[in-house]
This record gives C-alpha cells, sequence and structure tokens, in this order.
C-alpha cells in the first residue's frame, strides 16, 4: 500500500513540469513531507470544457489543471466524507470493478506528484508490547525526479452545506497501487503505479476508452527507485521537515 509519502514541490514548478494550462487552487501548500490520510495534496487533473469554454478552448479540448485535494477518496454516493479514510489506495487488480472506484476510472483519472513514499519493514526487534519494532524507508526515483503517481479523484456533495456555500463541494482523491517489484517486494508487498511521462495526456484525458487504461499503468521500472531506511520520526503524523527523508546513519537503523 501508500499510505505516507512526501511532496515539497512548489505549484509553479509543478505547473511547469505537467505542462498545466490553468492553477485551479486557493493557495499554495506548504512543502509536506509526511503526507497523510486525509490531509491536501497536490493532484494534476484534465477537466473537460463547459458553458463559454467550450468556444474558448480548441476543438473542446480539456483543460489541464493543478487542483488541492484531500487524500482519501469519497465517493459522490457516500453519506459521510469519513469513508475517504478507508480509501487511500485502490488497487490496480480490481480498480475498474469496484463500486467506490469504477465510476472516477473511467473519467476522473489524475496524476499525483510525489517526492518519494514511505514503506515500514517489520525488523527483529520487538516493542515494548512485544510487537516487531518496523523501521520506516523512503522510496524515491535515484534521479531525484518527481514520482507522477496514477490516482483517481472525486467530486462529493456536502449535503450538510448550503447551496451557496463554496465549500460544499470537495475535490478527493486515492493513489492506485499494484505488486512491488522484486527489489523492493521485500520491504513490503505493495507499491504506487506510476504513470511515464509519454502517457499523462492518455491517462487523464477523461473522453479515453477504458479498455486500454490499465496497459498505461506500470510499476517503476526495476533499478529507477532507491529505498534506504530514515528516521522513526515519520511514524507520528505530527513530524514533518525535510529531516524525515534524510538517510538514517547506519548505527541508528533498526535490524
Amino acid at each position: 500500500m501508500c499510505g505516507r509519502y512526501a511532496s515539497s514541490r512548489r505549484a509553479e514548478d509543478l505547473v511547469e513540469e505537467f505542462d498545466v494550462d490553468a492553477l485551479r487552487i486557493a493557495a499554495p501548500l506548504e512543502p509536506d513531507y509526511n503526507v497523510a490520510p486525509t490531509k491536501d495534496v497536490y493532484a494534476v487533473v484534465e477537466r473537460p470544457p463547459s458553458g463559454e469554454q467550450v468556444a474558448e478552448r480548441a476543438a473542446g479540448r480539456a483543460e489541464r489543471q493543478l487542483r488541492v485535494v484531500r487524500w482519501g477518496l469519497v465517493p459522490s454516493w457516500a453519506k459521510d466524507i469519513s469513508i475517504g479514510n478507508r480509501m487511500i489506495n485502490a488497487r490496480m487488480e480490481t480498480v475498474a470493478e469496484k463500486p467506490a472506484y469504477k465510476r472516477a476510472f473511467a473519467k476522473r483519472r489524475c496524476l499525483l506528484p510525489a517526492d518519494g513514499y514511505f514503506e515500514w519493514y517489520p525488523t527483529q526487534q520487538t516493542t515494548k508490547a512485544g510487537k516487531p519494532l518496523k523501521q520506516p524507508f523512503f522510496i524515491r526515483p535515484q534521479d531525484g525526479g518527481t514520482l507522477a503517481m496514477a490516482g483517481l479523484y472525486e467530486i462529493w456533495r456536502d449535503p450538510a452545506k448550503a447551496d451557496d456555500d463554496p465549500d460544499r463541494f470537495v475535490w478527493t482523491c486515492t493513489v492506485i497501487t499494484t505488486d512491488a517489484e522484486d527489489d523492493l517486494g521485500h520491504i513490503h508487498d505493495r507499491m504506487p503505479l506510476m504513470v511515464e511521462r509519454d502517457r499523462w495526456a492518455s491517462w487523464l484525458d477523461p473522453t479515453a476508452a477504458q479498455d486500454s487504461l490499465l496497459d498505461l499503468l506500470v510499476p517503476a521500472a526495476p533499478g529507477t527507485l532507491e529505498a534506504y531506511p530514515v528516521s522513526r520520526e515519520v511514524s507520528n503524523v505530527r513530524n514533518n521537515g525535510a529531516h524525515l527523508v534524510e538517510p538514517l546513519p547506519l548505527e541508528e537503523v533498526a535490524e
């Protein structure tokens, strides 16, 4: 699974890197080195033109936008936003069929930019409660680039808010995962799916044929990611800062 990641890029840099047409955010997010479920994150989406935009955009081309969304997908039919707490990941094997995800998979796909993500590996040491002590690892591109994680987004209407409340619509997202490749599978058996740059347009296209979508998703190529142990401070969501993604000195690594 992917339950924690880091995202420190500035909105302006993501606009340039992902060829974004419009920056649709109320305020930029602070760099976050401990992104946890229910936090706000950046998402790259493509929205079909509506109203006056139809004439403005050439041939009705969708607009690529950078949005701020809440991590933890809330289906449009959900009665309560808390359901999103359990929907931070969608398995590639079932994403096209599961009721919670299939509508979003058909028309609302996104890219979730990340510096890298965290996974925890059980060590031989135990906690005071007798459970295995887990050592966190940070997994990132070896070249220091940005991960474009495959995701889905939904727009949920909060029934408790008035029709004229600007916050009545909540944008939420989930990360699509797959089996981890061999050299990362020893840390955790699941990993986020990536979308290669030359496939971004096809993945984001809200009109793309569903039968070809899964072919666009691939695990990171072997050897392109590196994993190294980091401070156990990252296990507490209240901790943040660039030090959380720094390699841990060998003498501090739990074995």
